[in-house]
């Protein structure tokens, strides 16, 4: 593969010294002249009708200088299917629901004003389990859709199916089959800095929203239409503070956001609405939770027959755009290995369970966590390595899936190779079981993941707009964000390349509405190759203009001139080498045709619209990969202790390795909270354990070895052979850890997380008694 000098170097964050010096101004940073703090009322109970709501005494508190309702607001609906209000009126269903809201001059007197807030109820019936919603019987969470339509179940109208090949036919090729049903729960974000917005409309009646949101551009559209709703014929501007983690929990708008819009045009000042943890746990959305049921088989050889994939999810009170995730589950269910005939099929269902968001790796770790565990179960019905078992079905380059996926480079061989090698897979496996209170094991599971964007929405393009001044400084303005994962960087590696100048001449600007381009915002690990293209796009348009401005001013053909090292360099004729300043200014300043170089470029990937049957390319690349885990199990306590950890990806090419293996270390550690210790616990509905010390993340001393390999395939489609690579590190976490408990210790967990108590349950059920000693 060609060598770069910028692209492919592992360069630290270009916003690294701004954020450890404590410079860097976050949401609960920011401030304006006159702001007034906003806090929200919410419902004390599960399901029930609002018979009145008395703010009077709130009112009374010094300091507030206004309280609003459903009853005294326009209402404000809003998220994928606008079954939700930023204020509800007539009825609640999930606890966090909102029922009123008040600014006031300081955080204590806005708080002192929602505790003052009674409101009087009337209980009603509520429904907690998914398939129970689904009964006849089961009381209704809504009566009737946005449009007024009665419904007659909790059933979402949502249409997850897609199917390919003869099921029937794969299944009576069949020679071995295994089958089973896993159940995943629900886990939030963690986000280091919670949610928040500050709202302030101008003399004009322009709205202006501070925001860390994951999606600028199409919050703007949200935020639009909540001023239509409200009568209001201003524009909106969005503006992104730095965030503080996003992991996909911004990747809709929130009730709190509008509810800051209407408190904001109520009192004509700013109005910041901030959450404490408590209430980022209790009131933004977590990971759907889902019951899932897995049966696939294989012929004599080993060779994958069929897959049929059943689910069913919580979606919780309202939709957001975790409703839509079974369109990516399909994607690792039909074309994660070849196997030619499958089925997959997904039902959400209304439960007065908090209502549920995208989350890092939209829907394909919960599949993949019943997919690669059962894949374990079949080779070991087979007689099958698992390892050889994945070898003889990896995907291939050039294969289109039966989804219609279109392969161009693929990975996933050297991925299972590069894993089982570090892990001394032929040594180690099935040497668990024997004597001994704390036994090993080993296993691994693999990913599929879009690695070239997800047309999941109506464009799934990026816009870029580049200038360069006449010192040769050069701004970046593009429509994606930064949320963390280092875009400010992999854009300067990608401009600095093309323009062969150093990364420190170049200036990204992201994250204002006003000023940079549309993009669809930040999810499906999209970024590096979508705004990584769109940068190049124009990087390469103000490449041209500089070249073709240098042929005339050194009379030498074009194909002979490049940009490199900050010059124009001559390949055949050094001397006619030139400083790119000077030519800068040669080409602003000259005595005719003055002229600055720009540029814009808007990136669409060439991808198909997931929906209809759901076949087709929707994605520019795909991204595969394979981690392998040692573990160390206590059959006295079931403590699972993770010894050695292997994750090896296929990037494409690796823009920046040292940023690559920060995703894919803190990506890993989060599989495994997913795996072993995250779960949000809800009883009725009430969420019960909203603190960190209830809820186990891991933390720093939690830390294991990671050993991540990185697999350059140098795919064309991405920049200089890029694959996105934010998401894949943790789908795969939790089955590789799953398998590797069963190599130990002998026992299948098929429910997530995988604390001590189930996998101590688990050994006491399979061995009748009071455990091995």
């Amino acid at each position: 593969m060609t060598a770069y000098a910028c692209v492919g170097q592992p360069l630290p964050k270009a916003d690294g010294i701004e954020k450890i010096t404590g410079r860097t101004v976050y949401m609960h940073d920011f401030k304006l002249p006159g702001m007034l703090h906003g806090r929200i009322k919410f419902a004390d109970r599960v399901s029930a009708r609002i018979v009145s709501i008395d703010t009077s005494e709130a009112e009374r508190v010094p300091g507030v200088r206004a309280v609003i309702t459903a009853h005294n607001t326009p209402e404000v609906r809003f998220g994928f299917l606008k079954d939700n209000t930023a204020l509800k009126k007539d009825r609640v269903r999930q606890y966090r629901d909102e029922i009123a809201a008040v600014a006031a001059t300081t955080p204590e007197a806005a708080e002192e004003a929602v505790r003052k807030i009674r409101v009087v109820y009337e209980d009603l019936p509520a429904v907690f389990d998914p398939e129970e919603a689904l009964g006849p019987d089961a009381p209704l969470v809504h009566e009737a859709d946005p449009r007024g339509k009665p419904l007659e179940d909790n059933r979402l109208r949502l249409p997850w199916k897609v199917e390919a090949g003869d099921l029937e036919q794969g299944e009576a090729a069949a020679v071995h089959v295994a089958e089973g049903e896993y159940d995943v729960g629900w886990v939030t974000h963690c986000c280091m800095g919670t949610s928040g917005c500050v709202a302030v409309f101008d003399g004009r009646g322009d709205l202006t929203v501070y925001s860390n949101t994951q999606i600028p551009s199409l919050a703007k559209t949200d935020f639009q239409e909540a001023l239509k709703a409200m009568g209001v014929r201003g524009r909106v501007r969005v503006v992104n503070a730095a965030i503080g983690g996003g992991f996909g929990s911004k990747l809709d708008t929130y009730a709190y956001e509008y509810i800051a819009i209407l408190l904001a045009h109520r009192t004509r000042r700013p109005v910041k609405v901030e959450f404490d943890r408590e209430e980022e746990f209790v009131a933004t959305s977590p990971r759907q939770p889902a019951r899932i049921r897995v049966r696939q088989g294989c012929d004599a050889d080993g060779r994958l027959t069929f897959r049929h994939i059943s689910m069913v999810l919580d979606n919780g009170a309202y939709t957001s755009w975790g409703a839509t995730t079974p369109t990516v589950m399909m994607m690792p269910a039909t074309s994660l290995y070849r196997v030619p005939n499958v089925r997959f099929e997904a039902t959400c269902v209304y439960t007065n369970n908090t209502y549920c968001q995208a989350m890092r790796g939209y829907g394909t770790p919960q599949v993949t966590f019943a997919i690669e565990t059962n894949l374990d179960e079949l080779a070991d019905k087979a007689g099958l390595d698992p390892y050889e078992m994945r070898l003889r079905n990896a995907n291939e380059p050039g294969e289109t899936t039966p989804q219609g996926f279109e392969v161009t480079t693929c990975g996933h061989r050297e991925c299972l190779e590069a894993v089982a090698e570090r892990l001394d897979w032929a040594g180690k496996r099935g040497q668990g079981e024997g004597g001994g209170r704390k036994r090993r094991g080993v296993g691994m599971a693999c990913l599929l993941h879009v690695g070239g964007g997800a047309k999941i929405y109506k464009s799934d393009g990026c816009g870029t707009l580049i200038k360069m001044d006449d010192q040769g400084y050069v701004d970046v303005f593009s429509g994606s964000m930064d949320i963390g994962q280092g875009l400010d960087t992999v854009l300067r590696q990608i401009v600095a390349e093309t323009l062969g100048i150093g990364t420190d001449r170049v200036n990204v600007i992201v994250g204002d509405t006003d000023v940079c381009p549309w993009d669809v915002g930040v999810h499906a690990s999209r970024s590096t190759f979508v705004a990584g293209n769109a940068a190049l796009g124009a990087a390469r348009m103000i490449r041209d203009q500089i070249l073709a401005f240098a042929e005339q001013l050194t009379e030498a053909p074009r194909e002979i001139l490049d940009l490199r090292d900050g010059q124009v360099v001559c390949q055949e004729d050094p001397s006619k080498n030139l400083p790119l300043e000077k030519l800068l200014y040669k080409a602003h300043f000259a005595k005719t045709g003055n002229t600055m170089f720009m540029a814009s470029h808007f990136y669409e990937p060439d991808t198909r619209l997931l929906a209809g049957d759901f076949k087709g390319n929707y994605s520019g690349t795909y991204t595969w990969g394979c981690h392998g885990v040692e573990v160390e199990v206590d059959v006295d306590t079931g403590h699972v202790e993770i010894v050695r950890y292997v994750a090896a990806h296929d990037v494409g090419r690796a823009i920046n390795p040292l940023l690559l293996k920060g995703q894919v270390y803190g990506a890993v550690l989060m599989g495994i909270g997913y795996a072993l210790t995250e779960e949000m616990i809800f009883e009725q509905g009430r969420l019960r354990n909203a603190n960190f010390r209830d809820y186990k993340i891991l933390t720093a001393r939690d830390a294991v070895p990671v050993e991540t390999v990185i697999v350059e395939t140098d795919d064309p489609a991405g920049p200089f052979g890029a694959k996105g690579i934010g998401e894949p590190g943790l789908v795969p976490t939790a089955p590789a850890i799953a398998n590797a408990i069963y190599d130990a210790v002998g026992v299948r967990l098929h429910t997530l997380p995988m604390k001590p108590e189930v996998v101590l349950r688990a050994l006491l059920d399979r061995d009748g008694g009071p455990g091995p000693a």
